[in-house]
């Protein structure tokens, strides 16, 4: 394999030298034409300069011109090494000429119609002898008119000519190149061959198949980016939980942003440290994700995010908030109901039939009034549940736990459901609870309502508990944060921060120490 790659680089580096010779060769033809050019029209301009040719071709006497023009025509352009200078009038007629016999003679050259209309310029003409680079230059008399045109042509060496010319640096740079390239050659195959491990290439195929089937076998997407954001592993669940219509294959090499703009993978690589357990709305789907960076000698080479579908996880974040709510008010409403009963039994004892009925009308009232409420108020089951268990368990307490009766709650914002509701709900409350637990106030009270219209919900909870310090509120919603010293505290504002971002939504608190804290929270739903 070794000995493949060094062929296979050897012959690239000479490919790639030969074609960058050709550029060059080229290049320097271009510079000789332009340094030719150049050349001709600073002689051409020289001679059109000499006062005895504009005397001599203004005196009309072509003879007597010839005889004293073509020498010294001669001598500049033996002096410039130019294969020709010609002078002409303004009927084409040559005053000099390197070969004398076309001296008297009239040009029918098409190049030099501009010439004659006072322009200077130069052309490349392309005869039996190669290319000639010609400048034209006019001839002007003393008062300002033209009498004639300079024709200076200078001959373009041919590739072989140039090379010839070259041929001693040619040579050493050939050498150079052969040296270079079997230097590079060798040194390149032992880096790539320990790039790879010592694999041969079926086997890098091989593992790059199973590595392949291995991510699509899994039961949680994968999504994998390098520092330049292009996806390197994107597997069929992750296709399959954020809705993407294509082949996994097909999205290798894409940017992730043209496949998933609202992605938050190219964040880990600008913080550079994981994020675990966050839930995240991608693409129109509520995941629950590990983004990790992924390090290769100490150096962030890309990211890595695992997730799964949040509808399988939903289950644990009711288990936070909602069904141990349940199974404790389960307990209260058990409790509650046992010393319900022991009431109207001992009125029952003690013969009190009249106070033990209206007792037990009063249970019956406030009961039934507080679930219609619920029941027609609220419109989710799961919601009215919850703030059910809360009512009961804030009476164990010794809090009383106030529902506006004029709140509502009938739709949820977009990006939400009534998991979101009941962990937003479940945490509020619970931490007025603890809010109020060591608070020494006459009445511990808990207000909470929920307004909805057309464009807003807004939610307000309340307490009279013992209130937060500014630099307390500073941190509040920070991830692990709590006053308390108990492990495990400190996620539920964490949470729902998440929740009121996810559902675009804005919080305030207001908050002033020993005299109480509330809580606003506010989505709109245009």
């Amino acid at each position: 394999m070794k000995r493949k790659i060094m062929s296979l680089t050897f012959f690239i580096l000479m490919l790639s030298f030969s074609i960058g010779g050709t550029f060059l060769l080229g290049f320097v033809m271009n510079e000789q034409k332009d340094k030719l050019g150049n050349q001709a029209l600073l002689v051409a301009k020289t001679v059109s300069q000499l006062p005895e040719l504009k005397t001599y071709i203004a005196n009309n006497n072509f003879n007597e011109a010839t005889k004293h023009i073509n020498p010294v025509v001669e001598e500049i352009r033996d002096i410039n090494g130019a294969q020709y200078i010609v002078v002409l009038d303004m009927q084409r007629r040559k005053y000099s000429h390197p070969n004398t016999e076309e001296i008297g003679q009239f040009s029918q050259s098409g190049d030099l119609n501009a010439a004659f209309s006072e322009h200077y310029y130069t052309s490349i003409a392309h005869g039996e002898h190669g290319d000639m680079v010609r400048a034209f230059v006019p001839i002007m008399s003393k008062e300002g008119r033209q009498i004639g045109v300079v024709v200076v042509g200078y001959s373009v060496l041919t590739v072989a000519e140039l090379l010839q010319s070259i041929q001693t640096e040619l040579m050493i740079t050939i050498l150079l190149s052969l040296f270079f390239s079997a230097w590079g050659a060798h040194t390149l195959g032992l880096h790539m061959k320990k790039q790879m491990f010592g694999l041969e290439p079926h086997e890098i195929a091989k593992m790059y198949v199973e590595r392949t089937e291995t991510f699509n076998a899994m039961h949680e997407g994968i999504i994998a980016i390098d520092n330049d954001l292009t996806i390197t592993i994107f597997n069929e669940k992750a296709c399959d939980i954020l809705g993407v219509h294509e082949q996994p294959s097909t999205l290798i090499g894409k940017k992730i942003f043209t496949v998933l703009p609202d992605t938050r993978l190219p964040e880990i690589l600008e913080l550079d440290h994981p994020i675990f357990n966050r839930e995240l709305y991608i693409n129109d789907h509520s995941i629950m994700s590990n983004r990790i960076p992924i390090q290769v000698n100490g150096k962030t080479v890309g990211a890595v995010a695992m997730f799964k579908d949040r509808t399988e996880v939903k289950k644990l974040a009711e288990e936070l908030t909602g069904v141990k709510a349940f199974v404790q008010a389960l307990r209260v409403q058990t409790h509650e109901h046992k010393n319900k009963l022991h009431t109207i039994a001992g009125l029952l004892q003690l013969g009190h039939h009249d106070q033990a009925l209206s007792y037990l009308t009063q249970v019956k009232e406030e009961h039934d009034e507080i679930t219609n409420f619920l029941n027609e108020r609220i419109k989710n089951e799961n919601i009215s549940g919850l703030l059910l268990s809360k009512i009961s368990y804030a009476k164990e307490q010794g809090i009383l736990l106030e529902i506006d009766r004029e709140s509502r709650l009938t739709t949820f914002p977009n990006n939400l459901d009534h998991h979101d509701f009941v962990i937003l709900f479940g945490n509020l409350i619970e931490n007025a609870f603890d809010a109020l637990r060591d608070v020494q106030v006459e009445e511990k009270i808990i207000h909470v309502s929920v307004d909805e219209d057309e464009d807003v919900l807004a939610i307000l909870v309340t307490d009279n508990g013992i209130g937060m310090t500014n630099e307390v509120k500073a941190h509040i919603f920070d991830n692990g944060y709590s006053t308390k010293e108990n492990k495990g505290r400190g996620i539920g504002l964490f949470l729902i921060k998440e929740i009121v971002q996810k559902g675009k939504g804005e919080i305030e608190v207001i908050s002033e120490p020993n005299k109480g804290t509330s809580f606003l929270i506010t989505f709109y739903y245009t």
